[in-house]
């Protein structure tokens, strides 16, 4: 069977046991404790925990997973041996308190050995036997049903049936929660097949786990207990590369000859027939025997299961919104990506080979994953980028590594961290060059380097400490009532007092306090016969709002009652910017594709700054298409609603910022329905209190990552008056009509290169007659002439057309000149033919001269320059120098 029909006949195998076949959850997981959705239960685990209820009992589904990260990091084992992936699908069937163990032991046994026709015989399941300590008892139940199964077919349950502890057969969400016992499928691969179980749970690649069944039936708690669940529910996952793999290598259960290999399938050879019209190369599934010295056909067949591996990987992340980037998750895609680069060049593959791999991807992958044909021009632009990026450094990175192998024969922390920081190398690939060459890694002293570069970081953050005063107060979070409201009466419940500034804290405030790029708001603060300005509003770690006063604060008193009023309007301004980005990030997706993703964001009274995920500069065209959408939505004066939900049963669409943590139940704002994100920040409630948004600009901030700024409301009211005031006092400079001020900047730009043209000449004529002027009197000495002169000239590039002109006219000899150019030195040396033949090089001149006038410099043999500090001493340094 192909992979295609062993796939589908599982979907279809569960259809007719009535479940529900859903598609694959995103390779961005909803958890943010995940890196990447590493598993088909995944999607499931509200079910499991009894947070929702699902549309349907009986599911199943084929799920892209990623383990290449955190607990689960298959990464660097990757094409070293024939079964470690950093993407494969997980087939799964589950049971939400429906049937239990006997139905999925029986149907699991029914697919695997009537439909896909595994041999009975070389087939073993494992169940729960605990050891000391374990949780729970032996698993008596799914003992029984399996013993019932292998003795229908005439099959030794003594030897069929194999135990494992918690370690091989217990399955747990996290330390707590939902977990249960779990019976796994192995099949004995090996030639004659008759090893009669002792291989399960051996590492052994001859006897291959190929489907766990997990049954949970408890729950753990804090104190650790397991208490059984009032609804049991039945997790399945299964390996499809495993399983296409066995049959493929087998030939349908044909021929066991073969070692057993995921990478024999067609889910790989396809992309292996491309790699060997590329390289010329042809795969011959050899395995490394010794890793520390692999084979040139050992290497190239490690290449192929690497490339092939990591572009499936890839193409599906980035179908999902998942980029290549500097940190967490984007950061595992960019090392997996270069690593894939490195392989290919010693595969001798050119730049610009990996983006080429997509098309092949896509049309195996893309009717089961419609994202990765809907994407492809993206995922293949975004991986060319990627590349290209990484090419400009990497030849010069290859180079430094070869350098420090030869000369030290060891590569230090130091040496790891430049080529990390400076050429972008990851560790792990660095690791892998010096174990090539025998030489070691000292990654103790590279994680020194990248402690230090953190500290730095984090000492260049803008940091606020709020040191609390000692009180009595509780420490609880202050309730924000400015949704609503912009002003409030409030009691008085604690005051905080820093080296710096005050701070009043309320039980309820309508003053915003700064979080989610959100600026904290100002006003004012009445009591009875005090008054205060609020110059802002920040949050401590305990969710209390602080409200920075200017004045003394020793007048008041805890419990006192006091009017509190928001600037009205700084806060609707800020308003008008803030639902300004979430209508910009629609329309960047709209324009750019789904793939864009906030990154960041600030929103004042005067502006907006949105950072997004993309791979190259947004083109004009594309950026005028973004200001176009926007500003039709808010013409449209779209209504903007909120409102709150659980996290778990939030709209179908709903954005949310990655990276961020949020609550279990989150706030949705809903404008026009056509943006839907989780926000905790304060909105118009209709777009047309926008006015209109002006984008200003456009820039790049890292590697994978953009920013736009842009203003809206007042401020571009403000901007086009500023605008239009400089138009008017420009063209009234130019004495010319604002109308026809491009008309007249034409003109005087071109009478300016006329005159840039005749200057030039001007300047030549002179610098020739300068050349003659120097051409009398050069001295000769030993056979060669030598002009030394301190000249005037414009600047160094002026300096050197000087050089270049007498040295043409000298013939066989040296020139050296300088010039104090903006109150520096500024020195040439040109030397001809028979003078570098004499050893007087024009390099060693410049390094020579500079040394002497506090300065620097070095060139070529028949030319260099360099510049200097002493300018008192030019002309006598020139005076001095002889040949």
């Amino acid at each position: 069977m192909k992979s295609n029909e062993i796939r589908q006949s599982f979907l279809d195998f569960f259809a007719s046991k009535q479940h529900a076949v859903v598609p694959s959850a995103s390779l961005m997981p909803d958890a943010p404790n995940l890196l990447f959705t590493n598993a088909g239960m995944n999607q499931f685990v509200p079910y499991f925990l009894g947070e929702r209820e699902p549309a349907n009992r009986r599911i199943a589904d084929t799920q892209k997973c990623i383990r290449a990260g955190g607990k689960h990091n298959d990464l660097e084992d990757v094409g070293l041996d024939t079964y470690h992936h950093t993407f494969f699908e997980m087939l799964g069937n589950w049971s939400i308190g429906d049937y239990f163990k006997q139905e999925a032991i029986e149907w699991a046994w029914e697919l695997i050995t009537d439909v896909w026709k595994f041999p009975k015989e070389r087939l073993y399941a494992s169940v729960y036997k605990p050891s000391e300590g374990d949780p729970g008892e032996f698993d008596q139940e799914a003992y029984d049903f399996w013993k019932a199964v292998f003795e229908k077919e005439g099959l030794d349950p003594e030897v069929h049936i194999v135990f494992g502890d918690k370690k091989d057969n217990y399955w747990m969400m996290g330390d707590t929660g939902p977990c249960g016992p779990c019976s796994e499928l192995h099949v004995d691969l090996t030639p004659a097949g008759d090893t009669k179980g002792k291989l399960v749970n051996a590492d052994s690649p001859y006897c291959i786990e190929i489907w766990n069944l997990v049954f949970i039936q408890y729950n753990a708690t804090p104190d650790g207990e397991f208490v059984p669940l009032k609804a049991k529910h039945i997790d399945t996952g299964m390996g499809f590369e495993r399983v296409a793999g066995i049959m493929a290598t087998s030939k349908n259960f044909t021929d066991f000859s073969t070692p057993p290999s995921n990478y024999n399938s067609d889910l790989f050879y396809t992309l292996f027939q491309e790699f060997e019209k590329l390289s010329g190369h042809t795969y011959q599934r050899t395995l490394p025997e010794d890793l520390d010295n692999i084979s040139e056909v050992e290497m190239k067949d490690v290449i192929f299961r690497v490339l092939a591996d990591h572009i499936r990987c890839l193409s599906c992340s980035i179908a999902d919104g998942i980029l290549p980037g500097n940190e967490n998750r984007n950061y595992v895609l960019r090392r997996i990506l270069r690593r894939a680069v490195m392989y290919g060049r010693k595969l001798g593959l050119e730049n610009g080979f990996f983006a080429n791999l997509v098309p092949v991807v896509v049309k195996q992958l893309g009717h089961v994953f419609p994202e990765l044909k809907q994407q492809q021009e993206i995922i293949q632009k975004i991986i060319k980028s990627e590349e290209d990026a990484f090419g400009r450094t990497l030849d010069r990175g290859i180079q430094l590594f070869e350098k420090i192998a030869a000369d030290e024969g060891k590569i230090s922390g130091l040496d790891a961290f430049t080529l990390y920081d400076t050429y972008g190398f990851p560790l792990d690939l660095t690791e892998l060059m010096a174990k090539q060459k025998g030489i070691s890694v000292d990654t103790a002293g590279f994680e020194v380097e990248m402690e230090k570069q953190r500290t730095k970081a984090r000492a260049s953050q803008k940091k606020t400490d709020i040191l609390v005063a000692d009180s009595d107060a509780p420490a609880q979070a202050t309730k924000f009532v400015g949704f609503d409201t912009l002003a409030d009466e409030a009691e008085l419940i604690d005051i905080v007092k820093t080296d710096e500034a005050s701070y009043l804290v309320f039980n309820h405030t309508p003053f915003y306090a700064e979080m989610g790029g959100q600026v904290g708001d100002t006003g004012e603060i009445n009591f009875d016969d005090v008054h205060f300005d609020v110059l802002d509003t920040i949050k401590d770690p305990n969710g209390r709002f602080l409200h920075k006063v200017s004045g003394d604060v020793d007048s008041i008193t805890i419990g006192a009652e006091a009017n509190l009023i928001v600037a009205h309007d700084r806060r609707k301004s800020i308003e008008r910017h803030h639902s300004a980005t979430h209508v910009l990030h629609w329309a960047l997706r709209k324009v750019l594709g789904t793939h864009v993703r906030q990154a960041g964001s600030y929103v004042d009274d005067q502006r907006l700054r949105f950072d997004f995920s993309h791979f190259e500069a947004v083109k004009p065209d594309e950026l005028d298409l973004v200001e176009k959408l926007c500003n039709e939505q808010l013409l449209n004066n779209s209504k903007v609603v909120w409102f709150e939900t659980p996290f778990d049963q939030k709209p179908e669409g709903v954005m949310a910022e990655f990276g961020e943590k949020y609550g279990d139940v989150v706030r949705v704002v809903d404008i026009g329905g056509f943006s839907k994100e989780l926000c905790g920040g304060t909105h118009v409630r209709g777009t047309g209190e926008i006015g209109l948004l002006k984008i200003t600009s456009e820039s790049g901030i890292a590697a994978g990552t953009r920013r736009i700024e842009a203003i809206a409301g007042d401020s571009l009211y403000s901007h086009i008056n500023d605008m239009e005031s400089t138009l008017a006092t420009a063209a009234k400079s130019l004495s010319a009509a604002p109308a026809d001020l491009l008309k007249k900047i034409d003109s005087v730009l071109a009478r300016n290169a006329e005159l840039e043209k005749q200057l030039k000449s001007f300047q030549q004529k002179a610098s020739g007659n300068l050349a003659d002027d120097l051409l009398k009197s050069a001295k000769d000495s030993n056979g060669l002439k030598l002009v030394a002169a301190k000249v005037d000239a414009s600047d160094p590039n002026a300096l050197r057309q000087l050089g270049a002109n007498l040295i043409g006219k000298l013939g066989e000899g040296v020139v050296v000149l300088g010039a104090e150019v903006k109150g520096k030195v500024s020195i040439v040396a040109f030397s001809s033919q028979s003078a570098i033949s004499a050893g007087h090089k024009a390099g060693d001149i410049i390094r020579d001269l500079t040394a002497k006038l506090d300065g620097r410099g070095g060139g070529k043999p028949d030319f260099a320059m360099g510049g200097a500090a002493n300018v008192a001493e030019l002309e006598a340094t020139l005076k001095e120098f002889a040949l």
